[in-house]
This record gives C-alpha cells, structure tokens and sequence, in this order.
C-alpha cells in the first residue's frame, strides 16, 4: 500500500487565518509592557514602539497591558482602557496599521500583582492574605467579581472601538484570573474556589463576556499560565483541563500558552540571568537593602534554551483542537518552522524583537536566521523607563 504523503508545514512567511483576521505571517510581537505611558497615557514613544514591530515585519503586535479597573493596573502609569483613553490608541493601531501589520490590545486585571500605593486602591486577590514582598491583598467579593467582568465587557467594546483587531485576555502570571486558577492562590470556598471547574468559572465567564463584546470581526485570544512556577500553584495537569474548559465554551480563536509568576517568579517566563543588580537600581533606597537580600529568591535564575516551554505546549497540542500560538525564548528561524510543522499555529517573540525590531523581515529576506539575543535579561528593569535592549540602546537622543 503507498505510504500517504505528510502535508507540507505551513510556510512561515505566507498569510495564515486567526479566527476573522488574515496575518500576513505567522511571527506574532508577544505582550510585553512597554514602560512609556507615563501617567496612563497612551505616548508618542507607545505609538512609535509598535510602528517599528510593525515596520519590522511581525504580523501583528500586543500592546500590553491595558488595564479593565481602576484598582487591576500594575501601577498608576498602567494605561486604563477607557473612554479616554481610546483617542491615543487609535493612534497606535492607526500607525500599525500603515505599516501593514495587524494590532492586539492585552486587557486584563493585575489583582495581586498590582501595586496597591501607586494606585490608591487595593491590590484584589482570590483569597486575601499577603505577597510575597509583604503587601497586603485583599479578598476579592462575589459582587466584585461581577463588576471586574462587566469592566472586560467595557473595555473589550473599547478595544474595538480604538481599532484593534484582535483582544487578548491576560490569563497568566498570577494576575487575578491567573490568580483565580491557582490552588495556592485560590483557597476560596464558593462558586469560585475550589475544583477546577469552579476556580475556572471567573475566567470562563470572562472569556464569553469578551467575545460577546467584541463582535464577529474581532480575534479573540488568551494568554494562559501553563505552570505558575511555584510550589503549589498551578501545574500541567489541571491547566490543560482549564484549556479544555475554554476549548469546550468556543469564545476564543487561539491560546497563547506562557507560564510564571510576576508575584512571587517572574524569571519562570524568562530564563536565562537574572538581573539582580539591575532591578535593585530601580528600586528606592529605602527597600534596596531588603531586595539584596532577598531579590535572589525572587528572581531566580533558569538556565536558558531555545523554546523552553515547547516540551509543556506539546501536553496542550495532543489534548485540543484550538489554534496554539506557542512563546517562550524563541530566536531562531529553524523554530519557527519546527514549531509550524509539529501544528502550532504561529510562534510569539518577545525579547528578540526589542533587540531587533526588524529580524522578521530579515529572515524573510534571508540575511538572517536568528535573534542577536543574548538573553541577560537587563531589558527587564527597563520597565520603568522605557522598554528596551540596553545593547540598543536607540532612544531619540541617545548616543
């Protein structure tokens, strides 16, 4: 009998569908916060940022992390997704738009991990009780579960309006709804807490209330934690259950698939060095010492390889039909089509697109095949600053 042919890999540079929206490749800029919306503003540097990504030649860029509540920003220059805001995005997608490119807007709620001072309002968890840094959490209350979701309906119909073409909802790194999956994190006893299914029921209706706002031309996409990281927390087992659970409700046209904990493991996510002495400059003199000593427990540090996460995204490609984007230092050509043969249905970058904005067109072009990357990680402390590879350092006015 002849032995049937195995269907060709996707090209990596030809259009490909996500859910209503045609890419032009299959090179996605991951979410990563971006650090120039000073006051919650949607910047000049926010506009130019994602009109290089597109200039470069990915197929779509996330703008991150656009909070649905006051109290769910990262901090008081966390960008809030509301009425006013959308004139200064519309600036954004516009400009991404003009260089041919498509636009995500990552909304989401930063519940534990959101910083309580900056904001003026409490920092909301599942379950109450305090950070790993000593912060105090607050429980967060059926009421207010309710209202958070009728804040993603609100800002997913912003999103649109502002004109982006695909919404991504922030289910990872133990924000609030990450926050919500994890047995560590979650030691409710209602509706929402306990199985599975019930720690997944605030995400789920999440998810659905975003669709149904976002309407039938808007991609819609979550970026779900695989593993938080941490003892306790949530693992592979019940994450892929969780993704069946979001497979089963049909709100979404692809998942994102990440992993770690910007509470208590942030370097989960990166790999690679850890940059200690860097974030300790960020911080102020009167915590700098107690970061020393233990900043080495927080920032933890993961030997690097190429696709670390690829082993945890292949549990997730045998158990769902949904579109997989995969992420997780990815640098190099070979990759991507690897990844693009095994079914993924595209790759995500991140770092390697701040070193090198334009390496998409580049490896289209074939004059390169891999990031320059060399993944030390000092673009992290640049949060605070204005998002960067130090290595590159091109800010208007640098030498």
């Amino acid at each position: 009998m002849p032995r049937t042919a195995r269907p060709a890999a996707p090209q990596v540079f030809s259009p490909a569908p996500l859910g209503p929206l045609t890419l032009r490749n299959r090179i996605i800029k991951a979410a990563t916060f971006e650090g120039v919306m000073r006051g919650g503003t949607a910047s000049d540097a926010l506009v130019e940022f994602h009109r290089r990504v597109a200039a470069g030649g990915a197929a779509m860029s996330t703008v991150a992390y656009l909070a649905v509540s006051p109290e769910g920003r990262t901090d008081r220059h966390c960008l809030l997704l509301d009425e006013a805001t959308v004139p200064g995005l519309r600036r954004v997608t516009d400009a991404v738009h003009a260089e041919g490119a498509a636009v995500a807007a990552q909304i989401g709620h930063a519940g534990p991990v959101a910083n309580a001072r900056s904001n003026g309002a409490p920092a909301l968890s599942p379950s109450g009780g305090l950070t790993p840094m000593g912060s105090r959490l607050r429980a967060v209350d059926v009421a207010g579960i309710e209202r958070i979701t009728e804040d993603y309906r609100r800002a997913a119909a912003l999103a649109v309006e502002a004109g982006f073409d695909s919404i991504e909802v922030h289910v990872g790194h133990n924000y609030l709804l990450s926050a919500f999956l994890s047995p560590k994190l979650n030691r409710r006893d209602d509706q929402f807490g306990g199985s599975v299914e019930n720690r997944a029921r605030f995400a789920r209706n999440v998810l659905r209330t975003v669709r149904d706002a976002a309407g039938p031309r808007t991609a819609v996409t979550a970026k779900l934690n695989m593993a938080d990281g941490v003892d306790g927390g949530l693992w592979l087992d019940e994450s892929v259950e969780i993704a069946a659970l979001f497979e089963s409700d049909g709100a979404l046209d692809a998942l994102e698939l990440t992993g770690g904990s910007s509470l208590a493991n942030p370097m989960y996510l990166f790999r690679g060095d850890a940059p200690l002495r860097e974030f300790g400059a960020t911080l102020p003199a009167a915590v700098r010492l107690g970061f020393r000593v233990v900043g080495n427990r927080f920032l933890k540090s993961y030997p690097y390889e190429e696709a670390f996460f690829l082993p945890y995204a292949r549990q997730f490609k045998r158990a769902l039909s949904t579109p997989l984007i995969l992420l997780g230092g990815i640098t190099e050509l070979a990759t991507v089509e690897a990844a693009l043969a095994e079914g993924f249905a595209f790759v995500a970058m991140a770092r390697a697109l701040l070193r090198e904005p334009d390496l998409p067109n580049r490896m289209q072009a074939g004059t390169s095949t891999t990031s320059l990357c060399i993944h030390c990680n000092k673009c992290m402390p640049t949060i605070y600053s204005g998002t960067r590879c130090v290595l590159v350092d091109d800010r208007p006015g640098s030498a």
